[in-house]
């Protein structure tokens, strides 16, 4: 148990909702290792739902798309993703690493519903109707009625034999966040995951100040013998002298005073 003083019952599992794209096993992979008594439960739901269903108690944390609304939910951004375009393997734009906006100019651009990036005006020609879905897009794309500019995750994820993508230099970008309801305090399990996506170690305080760890009984006993034999560190009273011998105040038995050894002087 973590993040609190006081004991709480723990949960019978933590559900993580994720929205398409995102890929969760690493994170879900080092929950279980750390905490094999608390099972992770994973949530898809649709990139538009995910904050509704944060609030609406759904899931305890959810890794989502921003924006989201900051009175409602707390959000930590974890990375950017490049935005492709998506286009048949024969079309012209697979001869260059990547394009622009401008290449795309004379092409029929398809803009779903769920379209996932901040537009502050569509690149090329509107299709004639909006698909549905991402996926319907990624149909009509392959059937040669236009192209689509998605994150490269969900180029990914619709992955087809007859399509490939290409990075758009200057074209919005989505980010993905951690994404939980705002409590205070954060519950001890959002806590745990997000020092797992921060790649903290399981001993983390999560920046809370350290308290050094005190000596057992056993290393006290030992640091005490330890300065009571051979050299101890201790300061001699003033004035006074420990000699070779032990003895303060005087020479050891059978030297000279102030502890100093050599030859015997010449009579």
């Amino acid at each position: 148990m973590t993040g609190s003083d006081t004991p709480s019952a723990t949960p019978s599992s933590f559900r993580l909702a994720y929205v398409p794209g995102v890929t969760p096993t690493k994170w879900v992979r080092v929950w279980n290792e750390r905490l094999p008594g608390t099972p992770l439960e994973l949530v898809q739901v649709p990139a538009a739902e995910a904050s509704r269903l944060l609030a609406d108690g759904g899931a305890e944390a959810g890794l989502v798309r921003l924006p989201v609304d900051r009175d409602v939910l707390s959000a930590i951004p974890l990375y950017t993703e490049t935005t492709v375009v998506v286009i048949p393997k024969d079309h012209v734009a697979t001869a260059a690493e990547d394009v622009t906006l401008a290449d795309l100019a004379d092409e029929i651009v398809l803009h779903p519903l769920d379209d996932l990036l901040d537009w502050e005006k569509l690149p090329g020609s509107p299709a004639i109707e909006r698909p549905a879905t991402t996926a319907d897009a990624i149909e009509l794309v392959a059937a040669g009625v236009g192209v689509l500019l998605v994150p490269q995750s969900l180029a990914r994820l619709h992955h087809r034999k007859d399509l490939t993508y290409r990075p758009v230099l200057d074209a919005p970008e989505s980010r993905v966040a951690l994404s939980w309801p705002q409590e205070e305090p954060t519950p001890d399990l959002v806590e745990e995951f997000i020092g797992i996506v921060r790649g903290r170690t399981v001993n983390s305080t999560r920046g809370r100040a350290v308290t050094p760890p005190q000596p057992s009984a056993k290393e006290k006993a030992k640091a005490k013998r330890a300065g009571t034999g051979g050299s101890t560190g201790r300061k001699s009273a003033p004035g006074k002298q420990t000699g070779a011998g032990g003895r303060r105040g005087g020479a050891p038995k059978g030297g000279q005073a102030g502890g100093k050894r050599g030859k015997p002087r010449g009579r």
